[in-house]
């Protein structure tokens, strides 16, 4: 199965998946000046957003279901899997869940295609 992992941000328009995630509750590092330059590929970025209480409990949720997905998927012989992860620009928050998420893929043996549309738009 080829599993395409992308953020995006929702002011740049809708990303179309099999699943989409809108994690703007997060924490927002935008509002953070010595976070707001940076994306969701720095460590400080994602911990800001996936080490909050709603990270954490988000995380706690989103991954386990992830993997389940996937294995039914996979078992019902789906050949491509899309999952969308937005948040208001598509910099921060969408970036460091889709980074996160590629890596418990990973760690279960499947290795997503990793998209990230809007990180370099304002």
């Amino acid at each position: 199965m080829k599993i395409t992992l992308s953020s995006f941000g929702f002011k740049h328009q809708y990303l179309a998946a099999d699943l989409v995630w809108d994690v703007r509750f997060l924490p927002n590092p935008f509002w953070v000046p010595e976070l707001s330059p940076l994306t969701g590929l720095e460590p400080d970025v994602a911990r800001y957003v996936l080490d909050s209480d709603s990270g954490k409990r988000f995380l706690a949720l989103v991954e386990p279901l992830l993997l389940f997905l996937v294995s039914e998927y996979i078992e019902r012989e789906r050949p491509v899997l899309t999952v969308a992860v937005g948040c208001t620009g598509g910099k921060h928050r969408s970036v460091a869940v889709v980074e996160r998420l590629s890596a418990v893929l990973q760690t279960n043996h499947r290795f997503p295609e990793v998209f990230h549309r809007d990180i370099d738009k304002e």
